[in-house]
């Protein structure tokens, strides 16, 4: 059933999507998936995302409010619909999390007409994949402690430096990268750059091993990295306006150009797995303490439904900001809060993992779990969220 509040536009490109995605389902695959994004490990895990994701765009799922200038199919207000129908479905991720979220959103408001044209319809299709360059070893809840340092070169900068926890930098053809171009001033002494990375010279990436065994993240070092002026985003000096427009999306305070991550719901995993799982010679789904705190979790994640349909009224928002943001913070600790519940019903059988034939469900509750701290952490900690939360939308005093 379509929203009361949808304009016919909204309603038929609904309708179209959902009719889309029941009749093409994602391929079957022998492939060993991952539980998201930061999970890719391997070129033909990626090229199985690319072409779900190109499949996707051709349908018009991705980029549905984009200018058709830009690759995009002009829609209004259309992109919001599609990224729930992909979650209705139980779709697959959208691979390029990075070049949709963040690298678009800041080239539409920040880049040059050449920017937009070069850069935005690859990252809609899935052609060219981006990674992130904020993170560094001395710069990660204090993003303006940047030390990346570009120096100017007629025509070019020079980078040397080092980002490190950069998801799919392996499988990246470009980063969005915040480096320091003056020492004099923390803040305005950021520039934004449009990177190459995937073969450029003076660009070394290294894998990071995860403590679940898997490759997600990896550490970019430059070394007399050349890139040219054309490539910088927006004015020097205005590394940390354009920033701040990529993490409003990270964050999820706004619309992104694709759905991201979608979201299966996870109850009847909860209860299938308790049904299946014994406790002192009964199942797990017999004990009225796994019974309510399942119970509890449903009744969290109807929460977050209904606080996303409101964030969708313009009128039951206060601010702008606040409902999407608070969304975001929530919905990744319930992640956790339920793959916890998952490995304490398993029980002594959570600690078996991947690939053991006795592991639940191949041993999927002990991976969402670790995996699910990566969440709590990516784009600026829950601990973060919650400061901007309390400063910037509740009006509070700085936190010391």
């Amino acid at each position: 059933m379509s929203s009361p509040n949808l304009t016919a536009e909204q309603i038929a490109f609904q309708e179209r999507a959902r009719a889309w995605l029941e009749a093409n389902p994602a391929p079957e695959t022998d492939l060993e998936l991952p539980l998201s994004p930061l999970e890719l490990a391997t070129r033909e895990q990626v090229e199985y995302y690319r072409d779900w994701q190109r499949r996707c765009y051709e349908a018009g799922l991705v980029g549905a409010d984009i200018s058709e200038s830009y690759g995009g199919h002009g829609h209004s207000g259309c992109q919001s619909i599609a990224n729930r129908e992909m979650s209705r479905a139980g779709a697959p991720f959208l691979l390029n999390t990075v070049g949709l979220s963040m690298m678009i959103p800041a080239v539409l408001a920040h880049g040059t007409e050449e920017q937009k044209r070069r850069f935005v319809p690859k990252a809609l299709s899935g052609e060219e994949i981006w990674c992130q360059g904020f993170s560094e070893p001395g710069a990660g809840s204090d993003m303006a402690n940047q030390q990346t340092m570009a120096v100017r070169r007629d025509d070019e900068w020079v980078v040397n430096g080092h980002k490190v926890w950069t998801s799919f930098a392996q499988f990246a053809k470009h980063m969005i990268l915040i480096a320091r171009t003056s020492r004099e001033h923390k803040y305005d002494g950021l520039s934004f750059f449009l990177c190459p990375v995937e073969g450029h010279p003076g660009v070394t990436i290294k894998p990071l091993v995860k403590m679940t065994g898997e490759l997600g993240f990896n550490e970019v070092f430059f070394e007399d990295c050349v890139i040219d002026d054309s490539l910088r985003l927006d004015d020097v000096g205005k590394g940390w306006t354009v920033a701040m427009t990529v993490l409003t999306h990270e964050r999820g305070a706004a619309e992104g150009a694709g759905g991201g991550i979608s979201s299966v719901h996870p109850i009847e995993r909860l209860i299938a797995l308790a049904r299946s799982s014994m406790r002192n010679g009964r199942r797990a789904s017999d004990d009225p303490v796994t019974r309510d705190a399942i119970v509890q979790q449903a009744i969290a994640h109807e929460g977050l439904r209904q606080n996303a349909r409101r964030a969708r009224v313009p009128a039951l928002n206060d601010h702008p900001m606040r409902l999407r943001m608070q969304q975001g913070v929530l919905a990744t600790e319930l992640e956790q809060s339920c793959a916890r519940l998952g490995v304490d019903i398993a029980g002594a059988r959570s600690t078996l993992y991947k690939h053991d034939a006795a592991a639940p469900e191949n041993g999927y509750w002990p991976l969402a779990y670790m995996n699910s701290y990566g969440f709590t952490i990516s784009g600026g900690s829950n601990e973060i969220q919650r400061n901007i939360l309390g400063e910037r939308i509740l009006g509070m005093p700085k936190s010391k």
